[in-house]
């Protein structure tokens, strides 16, 4: 049997050794970060279909976006790892995680899952935090524009970040969600900024329609993990107010970013294709919606919720490549 955390099967056997443990401990190193969650990584490749054709290969371009990407995974690895060190004192990711192991994959939390100690996650939270802040430091620094406002945002995204769950615990104050859609939207916004100095209403749509990904996955998962939260006395609104109340919040919040989606256009904000290129994420918003607050299983809708995330990320990526010809069609 397969050892998935210390060891793997050669030939029914279990390796073992220092080899073995070296991989483990790199592998519950790479949970702790969250690597495999990438959903807020993805908004670069949005960014770099919303620059103009002809500075899309430049080098200079290419290299600050790997930058960015490096700093934002630093960032991000940092915030999750205090993330768990904070869940794993007060009990809330036991909680959270130990009737729905299976399904939620208690190996993500390698803590409550005994592969890492305590003190192995602060020294990885506290390394990533300098990483992060050096990298981001050098791509404002060698960003071919520096507006005061992006170099603000950047600050408060890699600030909030490390604060999410730890020292401010802004999560735990009752500012998870509007967290969660401003990091999505600072974080399309901030590498668009430092490249071309600006801000138009199509990269500031995408940037609100990116952020609201997270943020609607988000609500579902602080729906599955009320009771967890309210003993941890972490302040969301799913564990703040009635059943009801929290469905209601979840509905306006969906029909915020469908209503951003379809009213785009009739403002003048976005061309006419946005909305035609995103009828199937409107479906999905659908879908999740009546799974989660109809059907009521809510991890269901949640994996929806990430895939409608994906999903949107993927059609506006391709929309904006083909966007000449499209345009083109309309006159």
């Amino acid at each position: 049997m397969t050892d998935q955390f210390t060891g793997r099967e050669t030939g029914g056997q279990t390796e073992s050794g220092p080899a073995a443990t070296a991989r483990g401990t790199l592998t519950a190193y790479a949970r702790l970060a969250k690597l495999d969650v990438y959903d807020y990584y993805i908004g670069l490749p949005l960014v770099w279909t919303l620059l103009a054709p002809a500075v899309r290969w430049e080098p200079g371009v290419i290299g600050l976006l790997v930058l960015i990407c490096l700093a934002e995974i630093a960032v991000v690895a940092a915030m999750v790892g205090f993330d768990d060190i904070t869940g794993y004192r007060d009990g809330s990711d036991a909680a959270n995680y130990g009737a729905d192991a299976a399904r939620r994959r208690l190996a993500r939390k390698p803590l409550v899952a005994g592969t890492l100690t305590e003190a192995q996650a602060l020294r990885f939270a506290w390394a990533a935090t300098a990483l992060g802040v050096v990298l981001w430091a050098l791509a404002v620094a060698v960003a071919p524009h520096r507006p005061p406002w992006a170099v603000v945002l950047t600050a408060v995204c890699v600030v909030a970040s490390v604060q999410y769950s730890w020292g401010l615990k802004i999560s735990y104050r009752g500012f998870q969600e509007i967290f969660l859609i401003g990091l999505g939207v600072g974080w399309v916004l901030v590498p668009y900024g430092l490249l071309t100095g600006e801000v138009t209403d199509l990269v500031l749509v995408q940037a609100l329609l990116f952020g609201f990904g997270p943020m609607l996955f988000g609500l579902y998962s602080n729906t599955h993990d009320i009771d967890g939260d309210r003993r941890a006395g972490r302040v969301t609104v799913a564990a703040l107010v009635p059943a009801g109340v929290n469905t209601a919040f979840i509905t306006v919040m969906t029909a915020a970013a469908v209503l951003l989606i379809v009213a785009g256009p009739l403002v003048g904000a976005v061309p006419w294709w946005l909305p035609v290129v995103l009828v199937p994420v409107l479906a999905m918003r659908a879908t999740h919606l009546v799974i989660g607050s109809v059907r009521g299983d809510i991890l269901r809708a949640r994996r929806i919720a990430i895939r409608a995330h994906r999903v949107t990320v993927i059609l506006l990526v391709i929309a904006n490549l083909a966007a000449p010809l499209l345009a083109g069609t309309a006159t």
